[in-house]
């Protein structure tokens, strides 16, 4: 019998199909108008100097300093997110990104003369013996990135500097990460301390020594099992989420 093909579904538009590089998807998603557009495009690169250009291109033609963090440095680097999340491109491009839009942020508050009003607050730290700070300085970033203030106290953190910073600064959210088995007993006694000081925040752990398991064990443990979790945390506890719907959203069942 005859069979008439262009009756049959296809599931895939092949033409569309072929394989697009990460920059190629990132123009995709970039803004139309200039200069916005370059400015996204060179956040997306880390070319610090290029965001700089273009917001003063973006300033002379009249934009406000302040609504461009918002409006422009923002949305671009979301795209740098976005592709992250989908496994498109890596976290050294995430840095790069992220690098160049808080260079773009600081640019852009000079000109203003006054800064957005951060989303929250929220305290970094390493565990206590730890040295390891890579993990914490990602973290830190992509909090700020997202329009978070961050509060870092650093690596190898003693217990009594993590609580004293909790009190002092009221976060939203208390960040640690741990690289070592030996050092993240710490977050336990972070943890108890923070119930016996009647506080009651979420209490984010990562790094490559924290498990769920382990951070399941104590009360304002939230797991994060990577660093880009952090910002979604964040935005999750703005939203109205409380430690039970944190554990709910991040914990894997």
């Amino acid at each position: 019998m005859d069979i008439d093909p262009s009756k049959i579904l296809v599931r895939y538009n092949v033409a569309k199909e072929k394989a697009q590089s990460p920059e190629e998807l990132a123009a995709e998603m970039f803004p139309t108008a200039e200069p916005a557009r370059s400015i996204c495009a060179a956040i997306f690169d880390g070319e610090e100097d290029d965001v700089i250009e273009g917001l003063e291109k973006a300033i002379e033609g009249g934009a406000d300093p302040i609504a461009l963090i918002d409006d422009v440095l923002m949305v671009g680097m979301k795209i740098t997110t976005d592709l992250y999340d989908q496994g498109v491109i890596f976290l050294p491009n995430v840095m790069m990104s992220a690098d160049a839009m808080l260079e773009g942020i600081e640019f852009c508050k000079e000109q203003g003369g006054s800064s957005p009003k951060p989303k929250g607050k929220v305290v970094c730290h390493v565990a206590e013996g730890d040295v390891h700070d890579i993990g914490k300085t990602i973290v830190a970033a992509l909090l700020r990135a997202a329009g978070y203030e961050v509060v870092d106290l650093g690596r190898d953190v003693p217990v009594d500097e993590v609580i004293a910073a909790v009190k002092k600064e009221s976060p939203m959210m208390l960040t640690g990460t741990a690289l070592m088995t030996t050092t993240m007993y710490a977050f336990k006694e972070v943890n108890d301390r923070l119930l016996e000081s009647g506080i009651k925040i979420p209490f984010q752990c990562g790094g490559g020594a924290v498990n769920q398991d382990f951070v399941t064990q104590y009360e304002l443990g939230v797991y994060g099992e990577e660093a880009a979790d952090a910002p979604k945390m964040a935005d999750a506890i703005v939203a109205g989420k409380g430690l039970a719907q944190l554990k709910e959203t991040f914990h894997k069942h």
